[in-house]
């Protein structure tokens, strides 16, 4: 059941809280009205629906202007604000009406035009709707059960049955103008209707006040729910599933497949998992079934999800990868047929989108989303999810009968969509997950917030989970954080493991962590070199053999990056243990390098010297330029250039490498120019 959220203390703290930012009480109630809806995902999700109000505003003349206040393109319903809902002038809205026909381009023209600030957010392509309606407050929403009802092949006598008159139907058209006039007409020839269910699409409602149309929106869905919930089977669970390793082998095996059909010199697949018992059972028994490819729940999920899943059934990913890469390579040719179909029959040129699969429904092990990032992993899989729970209950109300290939393509195709391609340039490592290891030092961290900016995922690993958690604050929203031991192989384990769990890959790994103890030769313990060893060399070999292997797995063209030190070829004096291991470490990169360059594996190191950082704190720097009797400023300028070295230096060399797509086995010195530390 759907809970009435609507509290009015709270209600009004959003009003008082506007009008301090120079809004109106409308848009106060607007706002909040619309963050509880957006707040259930089984309402809208990810950016869906859209909701409106009819206020008035004053212009840059200071003139009293009627406005539609509508949500903005980008805005999320579940967090916006304000400046989300540009103030459309509602005047030059309701005279299109009077158009027989309106391209989407003119549209979108028109309604930028007619903006109060230019500087706004282009309002929703569904604002002529809105506007048309007549009431003050309007939401338009994607609830499950509103998605079932209007895909069912009898969806207007239960609307009939369950509402009355109560709610108006309008038959299937895109958004845009001739599905505003349509509404509206159908609206008009019943004005007493508190609500639209739109086919194949979702549902409106309107009211006098926020309260009142958000409370329709919800007793409305809960009629709906209540006659699904009549209908809904119990879910029956599987009682022997795969182990954890089939598993891990479908996600190697799963990734080298999408590589291998991928026209791509270097693809990004990040995956997302949803493998619940109930998600499994739904998919066992769609797949069992037959009905994998019925379509989606609403057009504008295509966009998105493509019009069907790809289906891995456990006859084949048991086969391992040649049979995995053979099903998506079909996948692929039917999807091009598809696009050549109807992109033949369009009177635009279109441009073919990237053919491989986006989610995949694995039969026995669960549904996982494929995307260019985490986030949109992460919608993918929130979308399927919705659309696997309206095809279940669908199947069990009636039927599940959206709309065909025709109508997908256009959603899928449309101007307004294909106008988009191209105009965004993606970050250099967008789609690239990392491992960071030594991230909570001065080093690391600056390494992390280096990658980050590059667009990448990061994984920031140490072990000091305190200082960890203290580095986390200067961290972005796309890195997480892991406190692991690294001179233990499980724990090594365990750290891969959790990143295939929350990627399904790993492309770059900064092998950074180390420490640096001090003592003359003659005078040092074995342990103490070992323990040296163990971290300054042994974690890293560890580290990058497994990580190898995953690479050689899924046929991954990855990439290892090691945080090695001037000491591995110029000794500094007590710093033999440190400079042993460092050394071997050297020679490791150029090991890896040439073993597996062959597989696309790039291997490369960085030299550095003197960067503040764990090692080279405040007491180590006051001890050595006492030693030289010089002061500390001209001990961290020791070098031919004469100035100091920095950590975001090194985080910078980091990064070049990693972009550096034909240089492996190198080792790039970063200290200012060091004569006696250079290669060559």
């Amino acid at each position: 059941m759907f809970e009435n959220n609507w509290n009015k203390k709270v209600a009004e703290e959003y009003v008082n809280e506007n009008l301090e930012k120079g809004f109106n009480e409308d848009i106060g109630y607007r706002v909040y009205s619309s963050q509880l809806i957006g707040k259930n995902p089984h309402l809208v999700m990810h950016g869906g629906g859209n909701t409106s109000c009819k206020t008035s505003q004053r212009d840059i003349l200071g003139e009293k202007t009627d406005v539609l206040c509508v949500k903005g393109s980008g805005w999320d319903l579940a967090t916006i604000e304000a400046p989300g809902l540009p103030a459309v002038r509602l005047d030059s809205l309701l005279k299109l009406r009077k158009l027989d026909s309106l391209s989407d381009e003119d549209m979108v023209s028109v309604q930028r035009s007619s903006l109060l600030d230019q500087s706004a957010p282009n309002p929703s392509v569904e604002t002529l709707l809105h506007a048309f309606l007549p009431h003050k407050f309007v939401d338009h929403t994607h609830s499950t059960p509103f998605l079932v009802l209007a895909n069912l092949p009898d969806t207007k006598a239960i609307v009939e049955d369950l509402f009355d008159d109560r709610l108006g139907i309008v038959p299937y058209v895109m958004p845009g103008f001739e599905l505003a006039k349509l509404a509206a007409d159908i609206f008009e020839k019943n004005p007493n209707i508190e609500g639209l269910l739109l086919e194949k699409h979702g549902h409106f409602t309107w009211g006098p006040d926020a309260k009142i149309s958000y409370e329709r929106v919800i007793e409305q869905t809960n009629i709906v729910e209540n006659w699904i919930e009549a209908r809904r089977k119990k879910t029956r669970f599987q009682s022997s599933l795969p182990g954890k390793a089939v598993k891990q082998s479908l996600v190697d095996n799963l990734q080298a497949a999408l590589r291998r059909v991928s026209e791509e010199e270097n693809p990004s697949f990040i995956f997302n998992f949803i493998d619940t018992p109930e998600i499994i059972s739904q998919i066992n028994d769609h797949i069992k079934n037959g009905i994998t490819d019925k379509g989606v729940a609403t057009p504008d999920h295509v966009i998105r999800l493509k019009p069907k899943p790809l289906v891995l059934k456990r006859v084949i990913y048991e086969k391992g990868v040649g049979q995995i890469e053979k099903t998506i390579q079909k996948f692929v040719d039917d999807y091009s047929s598809y696009f050549c179909s109807w992109s033949a029959k369009s009177e635009d040129e279109k441009v073919m989108l990237n053919p491989t699969p986006k989610h995949v429904w694995v039969e026995d092990i669960g549904l996982i989303g494929i995307g260019r990032s985490s986030n949109e992993a992460r919608l993918i899989t929130d979308l399927a999810l919705q659309n696997i729970s309206v095809l279940s209950d669908g199947q069990q109300s009636g039927g599940f009968f959206p709309v065909k290939d025709k109508d997908l393509f256009d959603m899928e195709y449309w101007s307004l969509e294909q106008a988009k391609l191209g105009k965004e340039k993606p970050k250099p490592l967008h789609g690239k997950v990392v491992v960071i290891t030594g991230a909570a030092g001065g080093i690391g961290s600056a390494i992390v917030l280096a990658f980050e900016k590059a667009g990448a995922e990061v994984v920031a690993v140490d072990l000091n989970s305190k200082n960890l958690e203290n580095a986390r604050m200067g961290f972005g929203k796309n890195t997480s954080i892991k406190s692991i031991d690294l001179t233990d192989e499980e724990q090594i384990n365990f750290l891969l493991e959790e990143v295939q769990k929350e990627f399904g890959v790993l492309d770059i790994l900064v092998s950074n962590a180390g420490t640096a103890p001090q003592g003359a030769m003659l005078e040092m313990g074995v342990e103490k070199l070992r323990e040296s060893f163990e971290i300054n060399f042994f974690a890293h070999w560890q580290l990058a053999s497994r990580v190898g292997r995953m690479f050689l797995k899924q046929e991954n063209k990855g990439q290892m990056l090691f945080n090695i030190s001037k000491q591995a070829v110029n000794p500094g004096r007590n710093f033999g243990a440190y400079g042993l291991p460092k050394a071997a470490l050297m020679f490791l990169v150029k090991q890896l390098a040439l073993e597996l360059g062959e597989y696309g594996v790039r291997v490369n190191g960085i030299n550095a010297d003197r960067i503040r950082s764990g090692i080279v704190n405040d007491e180590f720097i006051g001890a050595r330029a006492m030693s030289r009797s010089i002061s500390e400023k001209e001990y961290m300028r020791g070098n031919l250039l004469e100035a100091e070295v920095e950590a975001h230096h090194v985080a910078k060399a980091f990064l070049d490498l990693a972009l550096n797509v034909r240089t492996t086995g190198h080792v790039m010195t970063v200290d200012g120019g060091n004569i006696e530390a250079s290669l060559r």
